[in-house]
């Protein structure tokens, strides 16, 4: 889905990590919770509070997955999950677009 119709968003942005990771939330009618944000060039690291589906627009990162000893790399087009109550490491290596949806 590249739009969201009759949806209410949050004006203030979450910043992160010096201003490196911004996102705006987004409320989809049925209750749903999404993010939309951009992270620059950066090493970071997230924790969840619940399952996490990041689909990523553009750009090109490495993540390590909760689990797992290997990085991977994402780039526009893909995505991955995150489980809740966990948390994730990023290597941001161009501009990233992203959505981000919690279940």
């Amino acid at each position: 889905m590249s739009t969201f119709k009759n949806v209410e968003i949050t004006k203030e942005a979450n910043i992160y990590f010096d201003g490196k990771v911004t996102s705006r939330k987004v409320m989809l009618s049925d209750g749903i919770v999404k993010t939309l944000g951009i992270m620059m060039p950066g090493s970071f690291e997230f924790a969840t509070e619940q399952h996490e589906l990041m689909e990523i627009m553009a750009g090109e990162m490495d993540i390590l997955l909760p689990g797992t000893t290997e990085w991977q790399k994402i780039h526009g087009g893909q995505s991955f999950e995150v489980p809740a109550k966990s948390s994730f490491k990023l290597e941001v290596k161009s501009v990233v677009d992203y959505c981000c949806s919690y279940s």
